[in-house]
């Protein structure tokens, strides 16, 4: 099912400024039993970016209403908002309608193997450039994800890790990344570049509350092939344990395992 403002229907205009420029945002998160997960950070997090690119977000009530007519119970939501139409050019108009777009899509037939055996991952050529005016920023130019996500076709390779120009690990293509080191969590610094996603920061919340370490900073590719265990999250995934990147290989660490139920937890909540 697809909504756009509100109304069932597939089409947007061609002066949509998310499809000619990517002006705009998104945000993909799960349904279970009808009920948007984690949607107060979902939510959250929509706002904040439609502020910092200047775009007016629709109001909480506006988007649940849209959400109380998806007729799936349990399915992955896709919410895009873009600045509206406008004349050619990339001047912003100065009086826009907002579109929001609300696209209901099956859960991933993979996922919950992967939650629990780990995955192979990949480290990507594709180096994610520097712009702190959108580090952070879930909008919707991701052509460096794409193209990154293109450079294998192995089933078995489940995520491409994604470096900046200074070889940084950042993220994964669709994921954020999380290595342990001696009992405490390290996660890149995304103040150049990067998704700042929901389970980033709630993993963030779920290890200071109990009392596991954890520190935002840079991590070159060699403290990550040196750590003790890696794991990558998103708000779709969840938590997958990495058990192999190129030749390198982890077990499952206990603070993987223990994360994946603190965030099960905080999901059902």
């Amino acid at each position: 099912m697809i909504l756009v403002d509100g109304l069932a229907g597939e089409s947007i205009s061609a002066r949509d400024r998310g499809f000619a420029y990517g002006d705009g945002v998104f945000r993909t998160f799960k349904v279970m039993r009808g009920k948007p997960v984690l949607w107060q950070r979902q939510y959250a997090k929509l706002a904040h970016d439609c502020h910092a690119l200047g775009i007016d977000c629709p109001p909480a009530q506006t988007l649940e209403r849209d959400l109380a007519q998806i007729d799936t119970p349990d399915c992955i939501i896709k919410i895009v908002i873009t600045r509206g139409d406008s004349a050619r050019g990339y001047a912003m108009p100065s009086a826009v309608a907002v579109r929001r777009v609300v696209i209901a899509g099956a859960w991933p037939a993979h996922a919950a193997d992967n939650n629990s055996k780990g995955i192979a991952a990949r480290v990507c050529r594709l180096r994610y450039s520097s712009q702190p005016a959108l580090a952070g920023i879930k909008h919707l130019n991701r052509l460096e994800n794409v193209l990154a996500r293109a450079e294998w076709n192995d089933a078995d390779i489940a995520e491409g890790l994604m470096c900046d120009a200074n070889a940084n690990v950042i993220g994964g293509t669709m994921s954020n990344v999380f290595i342990e080191k001696q009992g405490a969590l390290q996660t890149p610094d995304l103040r150049a570049c990067g998704v700042s996603g929901v389970m980033r920061e709630l993993v963030i919340e779920l290890a200071k509350a109990h009392a596991v370490p954890v520190v935002v900073t840079a991590i070159s590719l060699d403290q990550l092939l040196a750590a003790d265990a890696v794991f990558v999250v998103n708000s779709v995934i969840g938590l997958w344990p990495v058990i192999q990147l190129d030749r390198m290989k982890w077990p499952q660490s206990k603070i993987t395992m223990q994360m994946q139920q603190w965030i099960d937890d905080a999901q059902d909540a």
